[in-house]
């Protein structure tokens, strides 16, 4: 089929959409466009035209004129199937249902359930908006002829109004970030062991934790960060901090960088706070942290504890106790043989369940079908 991947936030290299699923529809012998919003021109590569249709500043222009954007440049390509990945094209997929075409609408975060964590909102406003965007949500993709969930919770969620939906977890793709850590390599340069934190970098996600955490650490070891701080505020705040001492703050790596940051360390980090909308996510960071070979320190949250303690891969700890952390980081660093354990046992649960290959069969299954229709 000729395909069309429609994004007006996400960049063009965005790890779910350009690199398993485009890559993988194209490798399958679909013709892959592309569009983004990005301001970085067009390009080929790997099989995926990707088509810019500019870069307009704010929300209110993504919302209101990029999406138009999108939409003309996606009407004019006249492909096949849609597949749409940003609450606010629905309703360019509702036109370009009415246009005759297939669409599918890909949900990588509950909707409603984000709405409910903005706590800058009154608590009534969150609730009112929260049922407004379930109705919208709802209402319009009731139209759509599949919904790929990024989470088997959002999948159950979006299966109470629609026949036709699937989860696709964004799980890592095999051998993309092997080199299996060694404390011996750090060792061998007079350098302290270092452990890692990959992703963006806010409040909600546990920095203020960490950076305090490093203070607290009775081993020597270092913490790298690799992601950008979504405020230069909270940057400068964390800066201030004792435990910054022994913070390498790495700024944005693309997939080779962030290969070399988990290769050079002994653990990898993911303790996000627990705001209702994270409770039941399934983060990518933890999932690559294992398949590199890392053992987890994460969050104690009930679906992540029997991941991790499923799989004996790593560590749960109460995310906002800044001792807790260091603890568990302490942990790692006195019991090497137990650490490398548990790595092996996490890139073990990779190779057999938690991995791209497993979930590209679901993504092509659910495109095969709407091909024979």
């Amino acid at each position: 089929m000729r395909v069309a991947h429609l994004t007006s936030a996400h960049p063009r290299y965005d790890t779910r959409i350009y690199h398993k699923q485009c890559r993988s529809l194209a490798a399958d012998g679909h013709s892959v466009t592309l569009i983004v919003a990005d301001g970085e021109g067009n390009e080929e590569r790997d099989g995926v035209s990707i088509v810019d249709v500019g870069r307009l500043p704010g929300r209110v222009n993504r919302v209101m004129k990029t999406t138009r954007r999108v939409f003309e440049r996606a009407r004019r390509i006249d492909a096949d199937l849609y597949h749409l990945h940003d609450p606010e094209l629905m309703p360019a997929g509702r036109r370009l249902k009415r246009l005759g075409k297939r669409v599918i609408y890909d949900a990588h975060e509950d909707l409603p359930r984000q709405m409910l964590a903005k706590h800058y909102l009154g608590s009534a406003a969150r609730q009112v908006l929260s049922r407004g965007v379930d109705f919208y949500q709802r209402r319009i993709s009731r139209h759509f002829d599949a919904v790929v969930a990024a989470t088997p919770y959002i999948r159950d969620r979006f299966a109470e109004f629609h026949s036709n939906v699937v989860d696709v977890n964004n799980f890592p793709m095999l051998g993309e970030l092997d080199g299996a850590p060694d404390a011996r390599l750090t060792a061998a340069v007079g350098e302290p062991p270092a452990v890692c934190y990959v992703g963006g970098i806010a409040e909600v996600r546990g920095i203020r934790e960490l950076v305090r955490a490093m203070e607290k650490v009775e081993h020597g070891c270092r913490l790298q960060l690799a992601g950008d701080f979504k405020t230069l505020a909270l940057e400068q705040e964390v800066m201030t901090y004792a435990g910054w001492e022994r913070v390498e703050a790495h700024g944005y790596l693309d997939r080779d960088g962030v290969r070399r940051v988990m290769a050079s360390s002994i653990a990898g980090l993911v303790t996000l706070h627990p705001i209702i909308n994270y409770l039941d996510a399934l983060p990518v960071k933890m999932f690559e942290y294992m398949s590199a070979g890392l053992p987890v320190i994460a969050s104690d949250f009930p679906l992540w504890r029997d991941i991790v303690e499923g799989s004996d891969c790593g560590l749960c700890v109460d995310p906002l106790d800044p001792g807790a952390i260091a603890r568990a980081i302490d942990f790692v660093v006195a019991n090497p043989a137990r650490a490398r354990e548990m790595g092996d046992n996490g890139r073990r649960a990779v190779t057999e369940r938690y991995n791209w290959q497993q979930e590209e069969r679901k993504l092509l299954s659910t495109y095969r079908a709407l091909s024979a229709d």
